[in-house]
């Protein structure tokens, strides 16, 4: 009896669990927290300033925050875990076209390639609105790398230089709002996406960002 126990042992501890926890409680923190303060910047641009400017500064902190825990957070949190070379994350978003792409336990090839997307025009996003809110930081722009078109000459011939605030702050401005209205595209694409992935695989992923937990992996499944 005791020889059979010891047989059966090791088959029970290597059974898959139901379920396995993938995203811990920072990660989640800052998903959900990211929606809420981006769609507060958004509902509040042009109508409730002071809003805004508190939702866009924690944007900024979410952002920071994701980009530290992508180093030293938990394993499905850090980059190297989930980010993929050009060729594998093409070939992933052809398999998807056919049907076939397989399950992976944390972000897919093509769902790594859209949280760079998202976080880099964030930032872009949380700059340009942190440059407008002070002259002085405008003035910062000639020795900063050009994110708006240089002064051209003026009817004198001379140069103008950086100035006047409206100069700079129209361009970009609307530099600012086109990469709002470039996030609510990704973001769109993002929620498809994780539509997509759910019916395919047969699981809630937006739920599993509440939970923490997801399904254990299959055989042919990438953990």
């Amino acid at each position: 009896m005791t020889d059979a126990i010891s047989h059966q042992a090791p088959e029970m501890n290597t059974a898959p669990s139901s379920k396995v926890r993938v995203w811990d409680p920072l990660v989640r923190v800052f998903h959900w927290g990211l929606v809420a303060a981006f769609a507060t910047a958004w509902l509040t641009a042009d109508e409730l300033q002071p809003v805004h400017e508190v939702a866009g500064y924690t944007v900024a902190g979410l952002v920071a925050f994701r980009l530290v825990w992508g180093l030293v957070g938990s394993r499905y949190a850090r980059f190297a875990q989930f980010l993929k070379g050009p060729g594998e994350t093409l070939a992933y978003l052809g398999d998807m076209t056919r049907g076939r792409e397989r399950r992976y336990l944390g972000h897919n090839p093509a769902g790594a390639a859209m949280i760079v997307a998202l976080l880099v025009t964030l930032s872009g996003t949380a700059f340009t609105g942190w440059l407008m809110e002070d002259e002085a930081r405008l003035a910062m722009l000639p020795s900063m790398p050009a994110i708006v078109a240089p002064a051209w000459a003026d009817d004198d011939g001379d140069e103008r230089e950086y100035g006047a605030r409206g100069e700079i702050e129209g361009p970009l401005k609307e530099v600012h709002e086109t990469l709002a209205n470039l996030m609510l595209l990704l973001a769109a694409l993002h929620v498809g996406g994780v539509v997509l992935a759910s019916f395919r695989h047969h699981e809630n992923l937006a739920r599993a960002m509440v939970t923490g937990d997801k399904r254990g992996p299959g055989p042919a499944d990438i953990a």
